[in-house]
């Protein structure tokens, strides 16, 4: 058979600008390419000088989708450091924002991004002529989770509340109970969207992935957990870089994250299900097993239906929150800067969150380095692509390049948010 190749200069669809490239010959794939062409953004160059109560606001602007998350895996990393725990509301609280954080970005992805894959349309807006409720209850459901970080984070955009220690303000329990009629009607809405996923057709398709993603005793993890893989890995997470390293690839100017004993792991919605099925409340549960999953999903496609599943769980939670809610008497606590390194690890949407931080006496920072879920997802993504492609050569050019460009979706990527870092090796002579 002669020679083929597939080849997407700009993927649509994705946060961020990334292209695909697949080559086959002789019924066999040889190249596998997702390059990320985005320039380097250098966040962590950018912390370096800063005070340390700054980071939560800089991080912050990484992402204009997932901004709490690095918010709070940078106050963590620093309260880690200082030796100081935020307790009781103040936690609570973080995690009801980082549940609108899931909720607006699930419903974002799920709709808009990925169910037009699956219906055969080429974006939300042609999809929406055809399917204007569906799309309808997309944009509420988007809106409340927007509402509720509005509400603690002052903006649904780079919120600028959260702080090291807590919030600059926190909310009266009248201004969350308004929340709760909005909440249960999302509540609704996301059963309604798991029982509408889990009735698309999906490709036939598994591989025996790596899942890593938090894993707390309590709960379904989202702000605080050990780090934990179905094959294995069970760390603190000052002990993460002991275990995953990054190494940089001639054709993307994003990281890739490996396992350092093996090889290329999992980070999202699927890892967090699998390791985590037993957490999740009842009504997420029943969910999930009546949309025909079970308590380990392997197929990235059907990572849709999780997702919808993970946005029944916040929704639960973010009402279970506002109900047992009462105000601090202090809106944080005080976090006194002390030299050493701190680490932080919270589950963003796409995935775990890695944040790690050196500081001074002066609470200046030293270093910074930071692994978002898309160069973790990376080399995943391109191991989906040589699997499936390899099982799908009787497709034609046309369904196959629109099938490998899903395969990324599948991992719904932030690919400027894996942009902020490239090492330099500068020689002069």
């Amino acid at each position: 058979m002669k020679s083929r190749t597939i080849k997407v200069d700009y993927l649509a669809r994705v946060e961020g600008e990334g292209k695909l490239y697949v080559k086959i010959k002789d019924n066999v794939v040889t190249d596998v390419r997702f390059s990320v062409f985005e320039p380097p953004r250098f966040f962590e160059a950018l912390l370096r000088g800063r005070r340390f109560t700054e980071a939560p606001d800089i991080t912050a602007r990484i992402c204009g989708i997932c901004p709490v998350a690095y918010q709070m895996s940078s106050s963590q990393a620093m309260e880690s450091l200082c030796g100081v725990t935020v307790p009781g509301p103040l936690r609570d609280l973080r995690r009801l924002i980082y549940c609108g954080e899931w909720i607006e970005s699930h419903a974002l992805h799920i709709y808009m991004l990925h169910a037009p894959d699956f219906l055969g349309y080429q974006d939300a807006i042609s999809m929406a002529k055809d399917h204007p409720d569906v799309v309808n209850r997309a944009l509420k459901l988007k809106k409340i989770g927007n509402d509720v970080m509005v509400l603690l984070g002052g903006r649904e955009i780079h919120p600028v509340n959260p702080r090291v220690g807590g919030f600059y303000k926190v909310p009266t329990k009248e201004s969350l109970t308004q929340l709760v009629e909005p909440l249960q009607w999302a509540l609704e809405a996301s059963l309604e969207t798991v029982r509408w996923t889990s009735s698309l057709s999906f490709p036939e398709f598994e591989r025996d992935y790596e899942f890593v993603s938090l894993r707390h005793p309590d709960e379904y993890p989202i702000t605080e957990g050990r780090v934990a893989s179905n094959k294995g890995i069970d760390i603190t997470t000052d002990k993460f870089l002991d275990t995953f390293e990054e190494i940089h690839i001639a054709h993307s100017t994003s990281l890739q994250a490996k396992v350092k004993a093996r090889d290329d792991y999992m980070a999202g919605p699927l890892a967090r299900y699998c390791n985590n099925f037993d957490r999740l409340p009842e009504v997420a549960q029943k969910a999930a097993r009546d949309a025909g999953l079970s308590e380990v999903c392997k197929n990235p496609f059907k990572s849709i239906i999780v997702r919808s599943v993970e946005t029944v769980f916040a929704c639960h939670e973010a009402l279970r929150i506002i109900e047992g809610y009462e105000p601090p008497e202090k809106p944080f606590v005080e976090v006194p800067p002390r030299a050493g390194i701190g680490h932080g690890c919270t589950e963003a949407p796409r995935g775990l969150l890695y944040h790690r931080y050196e500081i001074d006496d002066d609470g200046i920072i030293k270093d910074a380095r930071i692994i978002p879920p898309t160069s973790q997802n990376q080399k995943s993504m391109e191991e989906d692509l040589r699997f499936f492609v390899g099982k799908n050569l009787d497709l034609t050019d046309e369904k196959l390049t629109w099938q490998c460009e899903q395969v990324i979706r599948n991992y719904d990527p932030c690919i400027s948010c894996s942009c902020h870092f490239l090492k330099l090796d500068i020689q002069r002579d």
